[in-house]
């Protein structure tokens, strides 16, 4: 089925640094299942990912995060890339945008270092989740259950560890995000 997302808004959340493939396919997937999307990030204009430690393509970012509001969105994906949820976290309207989806029960797909932005958003506590394995103290310190598995989904979270387990997360956001708010979906 080609339009599972039809008539949903989803939310792209990254800045400087931002891994492409990471950004790149999921956002491929979600707009190929119909969804409309959004690239959010710190402040309008371009921002250029990364591949690996090279330098990649630049982006046009739609709106800036101060400007945004989760209400306006179904769904959101937080892509990875080592630079780019670490300049996320320090800025209290990103957090705040993060925390903000799973307060409204809303789906989140994350991957790679992205989940920083759920440690920051005090939202990992009690959840199951994956990520890069040099998170997995930052996550465990914030009360998550980490493993070490290609795609973990709890209740609207899905999470997935590195690029080779995009076709993996792709799917998984596609379907999460068509299941719309998860009841048991939330902020610690």
């Amino acid at each position: 089925m080609a339009n599972e997302l039809e008539g949903k808004r989803v939310a792209f959340l990254f800045t400087e640094g931002v891994e492409q493939v990471e950004l790149t396919e999921p956002l491929e997937a979600v707009r190929k299942a119909g969804a409309q999307t959004e690239l959010i990030s710190l402040k309008t204009g371009e921002v250029e990912a990364w591949n690996h430690f090279d330098k990649g393509d630049k982006f046009k970012i739609d709106r800036a995060v101060a400007d945004v509001d989760a209400s306006d969105y179904d769904a959101l994906v937080l892509p990875g890339g080592v630079a780019n949820p670490d300049q996320l976290r320090t800025d209290p309207d990103a957090v705040s945008f993060v925390r903000a989806f799973f307060e409204q029960k809303k789906p989140v797909g994350v991957i790679c270092h992205g989940p920083w932005m759920l440690v920051e958003a005090d939202v990992a506590r009690g959840r199951r989740v994956t990520s890069w394995p040099s998170l997995q103290t930052d996550l465990r310190n914030a009360g998550a259950n980490w493993v070490d598995e290609e795609v973990v989904v709890d209740n609207g979270l899905v999470t997935s560890r590195k690029p080779d387990d995009l076709p993996a997360f792709c799917a998984k956001i596609v379907e999460e995000f068509a299941e719309g708010r998860h009841a048991e979906q939330k902020a610690a």
